[in-house]
């Protein structure tokens, strides 16, 4: 009998709590259209590869700040990953012709305390089973941190962004303490304050959680937003 080299054993592969769903792929790949290049600042594992099999022929280029999740972004058809704070983006101005991206939605995912009960949970930091980086927006809740940080991201998208080109923003409300946090339309007009153009809103049913405080009232749909640079 021959004796077989040790191995260590392969790490169960991390969760994420708030991947691309499957029906978004599609529209992302037309929205971003014939962009030679396009980005995702906030990359999670990298879905946004996945429009290269709906008609997108040009390069993928991901950031994810966490390593764990950053390591499932590299499939093939990705041009580079990144693990970068995405307000602070090592690629010169107007490298971009797309981003195309979605941002934490501020709502409970964003959780940060380690749960010791036996109740089930999701959130970024349950997920990646360790605190998350400084500078993840997956640590902020829906308030003034979470504007501040958001409205410097989108500053840095458009430094990348060619004029004119598109930004592909993929985002949803959420229901906390029985109410509608208006998160989509603070995006909106974020982005109006940085001169880009919506082009575009679509409503796409998707799944959502259906445990926790709000069980009982969801949002259902998540929206997927076109705009134009400046």
């Amino acid at each position: 009998m021959i004796a077989q080299p040790m191995t260590a054993p392969t790490p169960a592969t991390p969760r994420h709590p708030a991947r691309f769903s499957t029906a978004l792929i599609p529209i992302l790949a037309r929205m971003v259209g014939d962009a030679p290049n396009v980005l995702d600042p906030f990359a999670g594992t990298g879905r946004l590869a996945e429009i290269r099999g709906h008609g997108y022929a040009g390069a993928v280029y991901l950031n994810e700040l966490e390593e764990e999740w950053a390591a499932l972004c590299r499939r093939p058809g990705v041009a580079a990953v990144t693990t970068c704070d995405a307000r602070t983006l090592p690629y010169p101005d107007g490298y971009f012709a797309a981003v195309a991206t979605s941002p934490v939605y501020g709502n409970r995912l964003s959780d940060c305390h380690r749960a010791r009960d036996a109740s089930r949970r999701r959130s970024y930091t349950h997920d990646l089973g360790r605190p998350l980086t400084p500078g993840n927006a997956g640590a902020l809740q829906w308030g003034d941190a979470y504007r501040d940080f958001h409205a410097a991201a989108w500053a840095e998208v458009r430094r990348l962004l060619r004029p004119g080109g598109r930004l592909v923003l993929n985002v949803s409300d959420h229901v906390r303490g029985g109410r509608v946090a208006l998160v989509t339309a603070w995006h909106v007009a974020a982005l109006a304050e940085l001169d880009f153009r919506l082009a575009e809103r679509v409503e796409v049913p998707t799944p959502r959680l259906r445990y926790g405080a709000n069980a009982a009232a969801r949002v259902d749909c998540e929206s997927v937003l076109l705009f134009f640079a400046p």
